[in-house]
């Protein structure tokens, strides 16, 4: 019974993040196990770039080879459902706390929109998978979750043991 984990430990195993009064285009921030995660509600719109920065050429790891996202989210939405993205908001670089970008040209004239790192300049779609020119190695990690759509629930279970943060 003395190893087992204290309620506060317990309490932090897993966070429930209410998807209600997150609006098309936004995002929503929460903690879990201290650290920032990302829920986006992608537009239409927003899911078309990802297909544009492939077709690009643009990506590091475009197929999510490198794995920093469970198995049930190695595609290009990088998620379960394709219009709710759910990451870790950590650049792998150096565990900066990149700044949600989803404005086309809001970085450069070439930007599609996604995350960017402006202590180092590492930027990421809007799957947070990483661009090629970025100090950063690999996509930003996938935590794994359940989600359920008709409740307007996300809960994060446990990071995915192959993923690197930084």
């Amino acid at each position: 019974k003395s190893l087992d984990p204290t309620a506060a430990a317990a309490a932090l195993a897993t966070t429930t993040i209410d998807l209600g009064p997150i609006e098309p285009g936004m995002q929503m921030v929460a903690l879990w196990q201290e650290k920032p995660v990302i829920v986006v509600n992608r537009t239409p719109e927003m899911l078309a770039t990802l297909d544009e920065a492939e077709q690009k050429g643009i990506l590091k790891d475009p197929n999510c080879n490198v794995p920093q996202q469970p198995p049930y989210c190695k595609n290009k939405y990088r998620s379960r459902v394709p219009e709710w993205y759910v990451g870790i908001k950590i650049c792998n670089h150096l565990c900066c706390i990149p700044h949600y970008r989803p404005k086309k040209a809001s970085v450069a004239p070439w930007w599609l929109g996604g995350f960017h790192c402006p202590c180092h300049g590492s930027m990421y779609d809007l799957s947070a998978r990483v661009i090629k020119g970025s100090p950063a190695p690999h996509n930003m990690a996938v935590p794994e979750y359940d989600i359920d759509v008709a409740k307007k629930t996300v809960v994060v279970t446990k990071m995915y043991p192959l993923a690197h943060l930084c």
